[in-house]
């Protein structure tokens, strides 16, 4: 070999080394988690910027979704005066469809690089589930902003304290308005992550859970992927009798194959890591589906990352009572495979229907 090809031969050699380097870099094993449920604003639509939270996710989180909140709180000055509420707890004033949100949450990932775009997931949630013409506006976000959103949500139905507050009519999982939404979800190919409280707050011995009516919507829409947020759980909607089994009974019923649960919310994680009895059932659970979970922080609009690594740390008791491998398909693994078949369905929507 002469010494012209020994040297191009070595440059490759190193070149090489240095791309798989790179490429290791990448994969993700150096973060901590994607996460499968942030919102970048809040009840008043105030938050940080995608490029904020881009930082932020330096050497902690791989992907992330990106949401914004579909109600705005409405600051009635005969209700708190000069008091401006920040919350929907804050005020008794009601809470109404704020369509504007997914315009906001398009223009933030449109401002980044394209690098940075890579890592997000926006999704569309400012839609009415009451509405029938609520797939309309789906497809209308779509259409203006292609190339942008994976999904839909997390929109809610049934939810403690916020059901109530919406003007307009009451949200129910018995209106065809959800399931026409589902339906084009499916036929896009969106991913939906989907807030239903699996019980009434305070609940008597003569009230009956939502558990019925999310089956039976679920079941009707095979071909949409559904992440079912935070296990059906709340603040104070606490876990039905037999919570892991009935969440093992969908796990395990083929037509409801296309049914996810994110773990997110610190208010979830308090139900989770109660004790070693609840941290070993939940393990017990995941090991056996290990596919069919994610993790996500449900932080809205943080002012450091440390926010949502205390959600992160506060699931420590399961991370360390799962098998490695199990860990990181919640952490990562299941949200990496589902948003990115979704990516790809709903560019292929896309293609095939913006002229």
């Amino acid at each position: 070999m002469d010494t012209l090809k020994k040297i191009l031969l070595f440059a490759s050699i190193f070149f090489l080394a240095e791309s798989l380097s790179a490429q290791e870099e990448n994969v993700g094993k150096t973060y901590k988690y994607c996460d499968a449920h942030f919102h970048l604003t809040n009840y008043i639509q105030e938050g940080i910027t995608a490029s904020e939270y881009l930082k932020m996710m330096d050497g902690v989180v791989e992907r992330s979704t990106l949401f914004g909140i579909p109600l705005q709180q409405t600051w009635s000055y005969e209700n708190s005066g000069d008091d401006a509420p920040k919350y929907y707890l804050d005020t008794d004033a009601p809470l109404y469809y704020y369509s504007f949100t997914d315009a906001y949450i398009a223009t933030q990932y449109l401002s980044l690089p394209e690098e940075g775009r890579k890592r997000f997931d926006p999704m569309i949630t400012g839609f009415n589930p009451t509405d029938m013409y609520a797939p309309a506006h789906i497809r209308r976000v779509l259409m203006t902003y292609p190339g942008v959103f994976t999904g839909i949500g997390e929109f809610s139905i049934h939810k403690e304290f916020v059901s109530s507050k919406v003007a307009g009519d009451v949200a129910s999982l018995r209106n065809p308005a959800l399931d026409s939404i589902f339906r084009f979800a499916g036929e896009v190919g969106l991913i939906v992550v989907f807030h239903n409280d699996i019980d009434k707050p305070f609940p008597k011995s003569y009230t009956q859970s939502y558990l019925k009516d999310a089956i039976d919507v679920f079941r009707r829409h095979p071909e949409a992927t559904l992440i079912w947020a935070h296990v059906g759980l709340g603040r104070i909607v606490r876990p039905v009798k037999d919570q892991i089994e009935i969440v093992r009974t969908i796990l395990e019923d083929p037509t409801l194959s296309h049914v996810y649960f994110d773990i997110s919310w610190d208010e979830v994680a308090k139900y989770i890591v109660r004790n070693d009895t609840t941290v070993k059932a939940t393990a017990e659970l995941i090991e056996a589906f290990p596919d069919r979970f994610l993790f996500g922080t449900d932080v809205v609009a943080p002012s450091g990352i440390d926010k949502c690594l205390a959600v992160y740390d506060m699931y420590d008791p399961l991370w360390h009572s799962l098998t490695s491998q199990t860990a990181e398909k919640v952490k990562k693994g299941n949200y990496l495979k589902l948003f990115d078949a979704a990516r790809v369905k709903v560019r292929q929507w896309e293609k095939e229907n913006i002229k």
